[in-house]
């Protein structure tokens, strides 16, 4: 499982160093892409062809099934981190998130997410209201 909040710095070369914790489960390979609200999401190869093998049992005559894989896949790039636990970001991608030198590497549990510091810190302050608002509806039974 990934957790915690990191923020690691893009190199020259649009190399991004993985948190320490994320890298063991990484190792192997792992495919970055498009996210949603305009981040990168990470997830490690296995995770990501179950998920690729879920959205083959979707109906591709439904447009927002189509246009979800569409974006989601078109800029998909599988990577395998190096010795020092780089991986690195294309331009696409980097562009897309709007990824400068500083960035936040967030974990969700089941992929690891990476933001410009700048939209996540600004994503976060206009979220924690509705986070201290929400509970059972997003998970059902409540935490506890």
């Amino acid at each position: 499982m990934f957790l915690g909040t990191y923020t690691p710095r893009l190199d020259d070369k649009g190399r991004l160093a993985l948190p320490a914790k994320f890298r063991e489960k990484l190792a192997g390979g792992l495919v970055v892409t498009r996210g949603q609200e305009r981040c990168l999401y990470v997830f490690g190869m296995a995770d990501f062809e179950r998920l690729t093998a879920e959205m083959s049992n979707t109906p591709v005559t439904n447009r927002a099934v189509r246009n979800f894989q569409r974006v989601l896949l078109s800029a998909a790039s599988d990577e395998i981190p190096d010795k020092q636990g780089r991986v690195t970001i294309p331009a696409v991608l980097r562009d897309y998130a709007g990824l400068s030198k500083e960035c936040t590497v967030i974990g969700t549990g089941n992929r690891v997410e990476v933001w410009d510091t700048t939209a996540w810190n600004d994503f976060l302050a206009a979220t924690e209201d509705d986070f201290a608002d929400q509970g059972e509806e997003v998970i059902p039974g409540g935490l506890f």
